[in-house]
């Protein structure tokens, strides 16, 4: 999760955000090659007096200024294209929950097992036990299994909400009347968080998300033990 201070992204927990951190840092070394360039010309014209008129009316650097600029941005939209569709793939997923946003909490239903589901509320900061987090921390978590395509199924029953989880690379609208679908794949076991990212009231700072993702046998055990108390 994030830190006090923090400047960059955190830590990757699925491929795709992996993807993702790979591509802002490609994008941004070119943008760090030209602001240095820009910078350097910039420098160069006021502090000489020197002039040539090469520079000055040239149809070589207007092709070259032309051109160049071109290439860059194909460089970039490549690997952004890349990753947009690699957003849009679900590949037969092992797991399929339907996150439903209201005002002011989530529901979750895991739709491959019968009357499983529940809703999620934020826990009170008066209530929070030592070492949880304010403002993050859920009544109950959505459990998924470590190294398993899951599908989110995302909806609203209200207004427009946004189902986000920074470490796992994923971020879809939930409106109402309309189903979007998202996918992820754990690459570890941890505790991600997020929270909603679509302003929907009075209460929008105060519906965080918490994905935890255990292995597999403790997900059989937990949906065992949750179909039971229902």
């Amino acid at each position: 999760m994030a830190y006090p201070a923090q400047l960059g992204f955190q830590d990757a927990a699925s491929p795709l955000m992996d993807e993702l951190l790979h591509f802002h840092d490609h994008a941004l070394m070119i943008l760090f090659l030209i602001s240095t360039f820009v910078l350097y010309v910039i420098v160069a014209m006021v502090s000489t007096k020197l002039t040539n008129s090469y520079i000055l009316d040239s149809q070589e650097i207007e092709i070259i200024w032309t051109i160049l600029p071109a290439l860059i941005l194909i460089l970039i939209a490549l690997p952004s294209l890349r990753i947009l569709y690699m957003m849009d793939e679900i590949n037969n997923p092992h797991l399929t929950v339907k996150a439903i946003g209201h005002q002011w909490y989530w529901s979750y239903e895991y739709t491959d097992f019968k009357d499983l589901g529940f809703d999620s509320y934020m826990i009170p900061t008066q209530d929070l036990a030592p070492g949880q987090f304010r403002l993050l921390e859920t009544d109950h978590r959505m459990v998924v299994p470590v190294g398993s395509p899951v599908r989110v199924l995302v909806s609203a029953e209200d207004v427009l909400h946004s189902w986000a989880v920074p470490s796992l690379g994923v971020k879809m609208d939930a409106v109402p009347g309309r189903l979007n679908q998202t996918a992820f794949f754990a690459t570890r076991p941890g505790v991600f968080y997020g929270q909603c990212s679509e302003i929907c009231g009075a209460n929008h700072s105060f519906m965080p998300i918490v994905v935890e993702a255990v292995p597999l046998e403790h997900f059989e055990n937990w949906s065992s033990i949750m179909l039971e108390d229902i």
